[in-house]
């Protein structure tokens, strides 16, 4: 039977998910990297450009800023067996906060993202291991989810605001995670193989067993920087029937 581009196939040896608790783990020593790295902020640095287009660092940290309070909240109400969306508002309230919230100081933005990163880990240190199941309004999925979503959005903005790690440093946790949790980016109509050259167990196969098989090599961390839109701090090569060519173009992300 063909397979979609819903899920992945499976890895050449099963990758194991990592627990609630260890994600939570690795959430907290996100926080810590990021605390670390706030003092060095000053008003000309937070002008500067981001890795991400029309962004400067200050936009990412008020989207830190927003992103993390939005997950903590899931958690706080959720442990209450109620539901709220991520954003008073939805989206065109989230897009403002991050506008105006880029405009302040540095002092300011330092004050903000500590604040909301200290009740982040209040809010998911709340959390016990019967808890990870229940329901959350972000996407209709469950408190794990939440957590999942933050875990990827404060490694990866940290990454976009040039403030710390690079993509070379990102968990190879992370990298498995993202390497499933964006199948949906896989291109329609080919067989995409994602091939690392350093984790033979983490390869991935997307979209129909029968179509024409592109295959795409490089280190991990690489990979899962150009699957997750950043731009992969090593070479990655693109092969077709053979033959070397340009990385396909990616879906949108999920």
């Amino acid at each position: 039977m063909a397979l979609t581009n819903d899920a992945p196939d499976a890895a050449a040896t099963p990758v194991a998910e990592p627990t609630a608790e260890a994600v939570r783990e690795a959430v907290e020593a996100g926080h810590a990297r990021l605390r670390a790295l706030l003092p060095g902020l000053t008003d000309a640095v937070v002008r500067e450009p981001s890795a991400l287009p029309d962004w400067s660092r200050a936009h990412v940290l008020a989207h830190i800023e927003g992103i993390g309070l939005a997950m903590a909240r899931q958690a706080r109400y959720a442990l209450r067996g109620a539901l709220i969306e991520p954003y008073d508002g939805g989206w065109p309230a989230r897009a403002a906060a991050i506008e105006e919230g880029s405009r302040r100081t540095a002092a300011a933005l330092r004050t903000a993202v500590e604040d909301a990163l200290a009740e982040a880990s209040a809010a998911w240190a709340a959390v016990g291991p019967e808890d990870w199941s229940r329901p959350v309004g972000y996407r209709d999925g469950a408190l794990r989810d939440a957590l999942l979503a933050w875990w990827r959005e404060l490694t990866i903005h940290t990454t976009d605001a040039g403030l710390g790690p690079g993509t070379d440093q990102w968990p190879r946790e992370l990298c498995h995670h993202l390497l499933d949790h964006l199948a949906p980016r896989a291109p329609e109509g080919v067989r995409l193989v994602l091939a690392p050259t350093d984790d033979p167990a983490a390869e991935r196969r997307y979209g129909p067993a029968d179509g024409p098989v592109v295959t795409v090599r490089g280190p991990l961390t690489a990979l899962a920087a150009w699957w997750a839109g950043r731009a992969p701090h090593a070479p990655l090569v693109g092969e077709r029937a053979g033959v070397v060519g340009p990385l396909p173009e990616l879906n949108p992300w999920p």
